[in-house]
């Protein structure tokens, strides 16, 4: 799967100058945590998290009463504490990939940028966020299917799953989701599959047609 299909497009974005009060109720507003900054040429200059509005409030030991608190913080804009090197990827990138990114880097998003043609510059087209890539793992998983869940840990083999769909069609069910992974060993294979259409006692009996299948998890 590639970025541009669970990207949020034409994110919300702010321009360096702003405050971070203004900022602060934006994301409030828009239920967001980060903000791309552009500058008035609209080139990616920086990008603003929630975090970073929290590093620059006052402590929780503060004296200031909110009004105090509000008013210092509509006289700092964002350009003073938004992270300037800003880690980016393209539309055409595979998800994983920027899910590894944002791991490796500790970092919650990632503007989304198309070159201009004749490479002059760059064009924010979207940002993908933590909460983009949980969906997909929910949409890898068929958390919003009903159905049975199985996991399976088949040796590493080829054909083992073949024979568990087919068993599964057999029975009249429909695979909706799956995934797969390594096993406890590198001689098997753990996989774990949505099916819809059959009971429990139908995938629990389509498993057993497998030879050397061992059921780890199965629930409705």
């Amino acid at each position: 799967m590639i970025i541009s299909r669970v990207m949020t497009r034409n994110p919300v974005f702010i321009h360096p100058e702003m405050s971070l009060s203004d900022a602060r109720s934006l994301m409030d507003r828009e239920k967001i945590g980060h903000l791309p900054v552009l500058d008035r040429n609209n080139n990616l200059t920086g990008i603003l998290a929630r975090k970073d509005l929290i590093k620059a409030g006052p402590s929780p030991a503060t004296t200031l009463d909110m009004y105090e608190i509000s008013y210092l913080l509509s006289k700092l804009n964002v350009e003073k504490i938004m992270e300037r090197n800003v880690i980016t990827v393209g539309e055409e990138e595979v998800v994983e990939e920027a899910a590894r990114i944002m791991v490796d880097r500790g970092i919650g998003c990632l503007p989304v940028i198309k070159p201009l043609a004749g490479g002059e510059g760059s064009l924010l087209v979207g940002i993908i966020t933590d909460t983009d890539l949980f969906r997909v793992f929910l949409n890898a998983f068929g958390a919003w299917h009903p159905g049975i869940r199985i996991t399976l840990s088949m040796s590493e083999k080829p054909g083992q799953l073949a024979k568990f769909a087919g068993a599964v069609a057999e029975r009249g069910g429909n695979i909706v989701a799956f995934v797969s992974g390594e096993g406890d060993d590198l001689s098997r294979r753990r996989a774990t599959l949505k099916i819809s259409g059959i009971s429990k006692a139908d995938v629990e009996a389509a498993a057993q047609t497998v030879e050397d299948a061992v059921v780890e998890d199965l629930r409705e």
